[in-house]
Order: C-alpha cells, then sequence, then structure tokens
C-alpha cells in the first residue's frame, strides 16, 4: 500500500473509532438518532394507515412498508446530520483544530467521519427495521432487492454526512445545526411522503417530479415489494448527489484547514 494511503486510511480510522466511541458512551448524542426514525414509523405507519384506503392507492406490500422506506431514507439523511453535529462539536472543543495540525492527509478526517456515520445508521436501521418487522410488515422483495434498498440507504447517508460535513467545517460550530437540518428535511417533504407520486396535485407533485429524492422513494419502495422501479434513476441521482456533496464537503475543509 502506497504512504498516502496508508496514512490517510490511519487518519480515517482513527477518526471514525473516536466518533463512535464518544457517541456510544454518550446516549444523550446516539439515542435520538435511534428514537426519531422510531417515532416517524409508529406516527406515518400507524396513525396514517387508513391513507391505504385512498382510491387509486395500490402499493402491494401495504401501509407500513410504503412508510417505512421513507423512514429508512430519513433516518439515513439524518444520521448524517448527527455525524455534522459531532464534526461541529468537535471544532468547539478544540479537537479537529490539533487533528489539521496533526494529519498527514487531513481528506482522511473527512472519510472518517463518512464511515463512522454509516455505522451509527446501521445499528441505528438494524432496531428501526426489526420494530417494523415486529408490527407485522409485509416485505416481497427478494435478497438482492433488499440489498439494492440498502445501497440506496447508504448513499443517502453518504450524501447528508458529506453536506453536514461541508456546513460544519465553514461555519464550526453547533449553531450551524438548522443550516444541516432544515434543507434535508424540506427535501425530503417535497417528495411523494405519504401516498404514491400519481395521487399528488398541484405544486407538491410539480415539486415531487423535480425533486431527486422523489426518485429514491420510488427505488425504494419497488425494492421493498420486489417490484423494482427506476432504478437506474434512483442510482444515478445518488452517486451524483455523493460526488457533488464531496467535492463540497473537501472544500469546507480547506477552508478550514485556511484559517485553523
Amino acid at each position: 500500500m502506497s504512504p498516502v494511503l496508508s496514512d490517510t486510511r490511519g487518519v480515517a480510522g482513527a477518526v471514525a473509532r473516536r466518533n463512535l466511541t464518544h457517541a456510544f458512551k454518550n446516549p444523550a448524542l446516539f439515542v435520538p438518532s435511534l428514537v426519531f426514525p422510531l417515532v416517524f414509523l409508529l406516527a406515518f405507519a400507524g396513525g396514517l394507515s387508513n391513507l391505504q384506503n385512498v382510491p387509486g392507492f395500490d402499493f402491494p406490500s401495504g401501509y407500513t412498508a410504503f412508510q417505512f422506506v421513507f423512514v429508512f431514507l430519513q433516518s439515513a439523511a439524518f444520521g448524517g446530520v448527527f455525524t455534522g453535529l459531532a464534526i461541529a462539536g468537535d471544532f468547539e472543543s478544540g479537537f479537529t483544530q490539533r487533528l489539521l495540525l496533526a494529519a498527514p492527509r487531513r481528506t482522511g478526517l473527512i472519510l472518517g467521519y463518512v464511515a463512522a456515520g454509516m455505522a451509527r445508521w446501521l445499528v441505528t436501521i438494524t432496531v428501526v427495521t426489526g420494530a417494523a418487522l415486529a408490527t407485522g410488515m409485509q416485505v416481497d422483495g427478494s435478497g438482492v432487492d433488499l440489498l439494492g434498498l440498502l445501497t440506496l440507504g447508504l448513499l443517502v447517508n453518504v450524501t447528508a454526512t458529506l453536506f453536514a460535513a461541508g456546513v460544519s467545517m465553514r461555519l464550526r460550530s453547533m449553531q450551524a445545526g438548522p443550516l444541516m437540518q432544515i434543507p434535508i428535511f424540506v427535501t425530503l417533504f417535497l417528495a411523494p411522503v405519504y401516498v404514491p407520486k400519481d395521487l399528488l396535485t398541484g405544486w407538491v407533485a410539480t415539486s415531487a417530479d423535480l425533486n431527486p429524492a422523489t426518485a429514491l422513494l420510488d427505488a425504494g419502495r419497488g425494492f421493498i415489494s420486489g417490484q423494482p422501479d427506476v432504478v437506474a434513476v434512483a442510482f444515478a441521482c445518488g452517486v451524483g448527489l455523493v460526488a457533488f456533496m464531496a467535492v463540497y464537503a473537501v472544500r469546507g475543509l480547506r477552508r478550514a484547514e485556511q484559517e485553523a
């Protein structure tokens, strides 16, 4: 392995281990990211289940599975936000500034936070999936379909983590929290959350047509129902968002380096 890759991997591993240890030893940092998707699953899949009786709602796997995919992707996105908050906290404590001075390959910082964000989300979604299955969620997709759903979730998680990292590295304060949360929240809720896109009307339908989250939701719901749909479009959107946000995060890192 080349020295560059070795140094980058070393920095990334150290950052990821430190972030995960800090999160799991402090329930106040980890529990909210676990509780929020459970609350959304209960509220949406339970409280709104009568929407499956709306004329034209024909999702084959039932309303719980329909809403689970939204909660699945939402938890992936907000897992990235919580990682961004951890980055901001590290800046406020001065930890990241010390890393910027000591790390031989500073891009390893971003990779480490991304790895930690994925690991935290995988723990969260394991619990949420177990809760959904325990309440009788119907899953009609094959193992390959479910792997596709998981891959979509990881793309969303990485995208959100890179976005939140870019914001944190520019502002370097916990006050950046709303700037991480609101764009993601709005993007997700302007997609077909409660009913399929075909049942939307007006400006909501127009925004859903233009929203990349719509393709991700449609593909995820196709995977869980065993009827894959718009898969190529969804993965193109996911990979494109990761690439765009990677540039945004690296530029944020460069600004933090200059101002450290």
